[in-house]
Order: structure tokens, then C-alpha cells, then sequence
């Protein structure tokens, strides 16, 4: 590892797709303080909805999902029947039907929900909001799931696009993190679902896996090239038995040391490039002509709790448990446990948890932080004047930022702020000198590279 490695690739360091980030959120902000956010939003603000289904069949080793088994229908059925309600009692709260540009599905596996189930949430947020004309509506899949049949309902359902959690195609990869699906699977998957018309398709890669070599990832980057989905997320695997219980199903022994992490990362990166793919931010790629390489072409791109993304909506509203919100207000989560949330949705209560709120400051540094994650460069004199900071609120994230700038890593003229091409990799570092809550947490974060 080179001495620069040495210094940033392994930092523990947030991935800011929030900012303050969840560890820093408190229960301060409660269901009250959601409905009158709810209530306060402008009646032509655009929204943007997520919906989190907590379960999966099983669960995959290398998961840092909110998600837990279920080998039933049963739980998942009475869990829609929930997610209705919930989404009722948000659109009662908001009073006139809103425009709606984004949906987003996640989970755990939401394509679980039996068909009916699917299909009545559906109706229900059709009921309620008014989705815009070319609105997206995603989804995120595991490949052994889907059938004919699903892509059916999907398309039937309105989904644009879909993400695919792929992994890696290696058999003793697959193994080794529980999640055996054979290249000819997925690609079986991809075929279903362009077969109804749904063209968009994400892939999510990992690298940093057990018992993983740059051959298995050349040859994962070969096959993923002959199913060309548009959009690529290339994850590190963070490695936190002590936050994911299940990650010590994973021998340590057989996951790559720092040197061979970092290797692998530049490698698939590399790969991709010679693929046709642009790279975007810390670690998505797109085809030049999808809409999120003409985002980051033109400055456009964002960066939500689904990581980088093209969504632009003013607010972005959270329902399920565990799900996270983002409103001009503050930041809201949901409660994490599947009873409490429930319950709490019975009530005819938004089931909230905790959450913050947000004062001047917080906006400003999100916005720069934003700007380094997304374009790698942040005008911090233009943002700080126009949120009314003087650029000195900004001296000890300058000062931080010195020793990368005496590596070539961040270039730093008056108030612009730039990543260079050798620094991009460690752009969650540069963004965490703007961070004002980092020193006071406790929080155990993941490293850089």
C-alpha cells in the first residue's frame, strides 16, 4: 500500500447519502413533528416516495440491509396491509393530492409482496398522489425471484426500472456470502423483465468479498457486459459483525487485506471504463446515454439514501420501517422494529423514531458536501454567500483539508474547492472536513476504499 493509501483508504469515514447522517438523529423529532412538516410542505413542491419491505427468503451473509427472513407469505401480507395504511395516513397529512416524480422500492426484497399485495399498495398511492407524466418508478430485485409472471405484475404495476443485486457471478464467491445464483439465472431475469418493456436496468457489483480475485472480477465485468444494464453501483463490502451479526458467518481469513481491497476496486473500476461505462461519484458507472451520466455531465446529480441518483424532487418521503425521509425541514426515520411500526400504524400514527432538524448551517454544509460527493468539486464561497455565511464559518474544514491538499488529492483556490482525479477515491474523506458533527459522535463508520 502506498503511503497515501495508507493515510486514506482505510479512514473510517461516512458515505454521506445524509447529512448531518442517521447516527446523529434523535428522538426529539417524533410523529408530531412529521405531521406538521407534512402539512407545512408547499401544495406544487414535487415529492419523491420510498417504500422499504423488510424481508427477504433468507438472508445473505455480506447483508447490511434492515431486512429479516421470512419463509411465509403470512408476515408479508400483513405487512402490505400496514404499508397501505401508512401510506393513507402520509397523504392525509399532506391534504391535496401532490405530484409525485419518484418511487422507489427497497428493502430486504419488495418484490416478495404477493401480487395482490403489490398491486393494492399500488392503487393506493395511485388513489392518493398524482404521479407526474414520465415519473420513474423503481424497484430493487433479487434475480432468483423473478419469473415471467413477476415481470408481468411489475409492468402491470407501472415500474420503469429495475435494479438487480448481482454481486459477483463466481460459484465460491457466491457461496461463500449465501447467495448462490448462476449467471444463466440472472440473465434469465434481465430477459423477463425487457421482455414486458422494462428496459431500465441497474446491476449491483461488490468487490472487497470473500475469497474474490481480480480473475473472478474480470470475468463478473465480462458477463455483466453481455447483459449491458444501463446503470452499474460497484459497492465495497463493508464488514461489521459487530452492527450485522450474521457478517461472522464469513471467514475474515478469507477476505482481501487493505493492499488487495484497494487493488480490487481500481481493477473493476478500469474494467468498467474499457466496458463503455462513465463513473460516477465514489461508485456508480452508467452507459453515456442513461440519464444519470447526463445528470453528472450537466450537474444535475444527487445523492439520496439510495446513494447517487437523478431524483431531483424537493422532498423525499420515507414509509415502512426503518425508512429514512428528507424534507426541506430535517431528516425523519421510522421505527426499525416491524411490531412497533405496525402497531404504531394501527394507531393511526405516522410511526416515526427519530430524526433531526435542520437550522442554516446544516444546509449549507450539506450542500457542499453534496457538490464534493456528486461533481467532486464544491464552489464553497458562492454556497456559503448564498445560505448568508461569510467563508470563514468554513476555516477548520479548510485547515483539515490541508494535508490533501499537500497530497494532490483536493485543490483549494480562495473558496473552490476541487477533487482532483488521484483524490476522487478518497472524496468521502474531503467531504468529512465539512462535517461539523463527526468529532462528536461515536458512530462506527466504514472505510474509505
Amino acid at each position: 500500500m502506498s503511503t497515501i493509501d495508507d493515510r486514506y483508504a482505510t479512514r473510517a469515514v461516512p458515505r454521506y447519502t445524509s447529512y448531518p447522517t442517521a447516527p446523529h438523529f434523535h428522538a426529539g423529532v417524533n410523529a408530531e413533528t412529521l405531521g406538521g412538516w407534512l402539512s407545512d410542505l408547499p401544495r406544487d413542491m414535487e415529492l419523491s416516495l420510498y417504500l422499504h419491505v423488510p424481508y427477504c427468503r433468507s438472508i445473505c451473509n455480506y447483508c447490511g440491509c434492515h431486512t429479516k427472513g421470512a419463509r411465509r407469505d403470512d408476515p408479508v401480507i400483513a405487512y402490505a396491509l400496514k404499508l397501505a395504511r401508512e401510506v393513507a395516513l402520509v397523504a392525509d397529512r399532506l391534504g391535496d393530492r401532490r405530484s409525485v416524480s419518484h418511487i422507489h422500492w427497497g428493502g430486504g426484497t419488495p418484490s416478495l409482496l404477493p401480487r395482490e399485495s403489490f398491486l393494492d399498495i399500488v392503487r393506493v398511492l395511485r388513489e392518493r398522489f398524482d404521479f407526474t407524466e414520465g415519473h420513474e418508478h423503481a424497484i430493487e430485485l433479487d434475480p432468483r425471484t423473478v419469473t415471467p409472471e413477476l415481470a408481468g405484475t411489475l409492468r402491470e404495476a407501472g415500474i420503469t426500472r429495475a435494479s438487480l443485486g448481482v454481486q459477483d457471478f463466481d460459484h465460491t464467491v457466491q457461496k461463500a456470502i449465501g447467495r448462490i445464483q448462476p449467471f444463466e439465472q440472472v440473465a434469465s431475469a434481465v430477459g423477463a423483465l425487457r421482455a414486458v418493456g422494462i428496459d431500465a436496468i441497474n446491476f449491483d457489483l461488490m468487490y472487497g468479498l470473500p475469497h474474490q480475485t481480480l480473475d473472478t472480477i474480470a470475468e463478473t465485468i465480462r458477463l455483466t457486459r453481455d447483459l449491458r444494464p444501463g446503470r452499474i453501483a460497484l459497492f465495497g463490502y463493508a464488514h461489521v459483525p459487530w452492527f450485522k451479526k450474521h457478517q461472522r458467518l464469513i471467514d475474515e481469513k478469507s477476505l482481501p487485506d487493505a493492499d488487495a481491497r484497494i487493488a480490487a476496486a481500481d481493477f473493476a473500476r478500469a474494467r468498467l471504463a474499457e466496458a463503455g461505462y462513465t463513473a460516477i461519484g465514489l461508485d456508480h458507472f452508467a452507459l453515456p446515454d442513461d440519464s444519470m451520466a447526463i445528470a453528472y455531465a450537466d450537474g444535475t446529480l444527487r445523492r439520496n439514501f439510495q446513494g447517487y441518483t437523478t431524483d431531483t424532487a424537493d422532498a423525499l418521503i420515507g414509509m415502512g420501517c426503518s425508512s429514512i425521509g428528507r424534507l426541506p425541514q430535517g431528516f425523519v426515520q421510522n421505527m426499525p422494529d416491524i411490531g412497533g411500526w405496525g402497531r404504531a400504524v394501527d394507531a393511526g400514527e405516522l410511526p416515526v423514531a427519530r430524526g433531526i432538524a435542520l437550522d442554516a448551517d446544516d444546509r449549507c454544509r450539506a450542500e457542499i458536501i453534496e457538490r464534493l460527493m456528486t461533481d467532486h468539486r464544491a464552489d464553497v464561497a458562492e454556497i456559503a454567500a448564498r445560505h448568508g455565511f461569510p467563508l470563514s464559518q468554513f476555516a477548520t474544514a479548510f485547515a483539515q483539508l490541508e494535508e490533501m491538499v499537500a497530497d494532490g488529492l483536493v485543490r483549494r483556490t480562495g473558496g473552490l474547492v476541487e477533487v482532483s482525479k488521484a483524490g476522487q477515491r478518497y472524496a468521502r474523506v474531503a467531504a468529512a472536513a465539512f462535517d461539523a458533527y463527526l468529532e462528536r459522535g461515536t458512530a462506527r463508520h466504514s472505510v474509505a476504499v
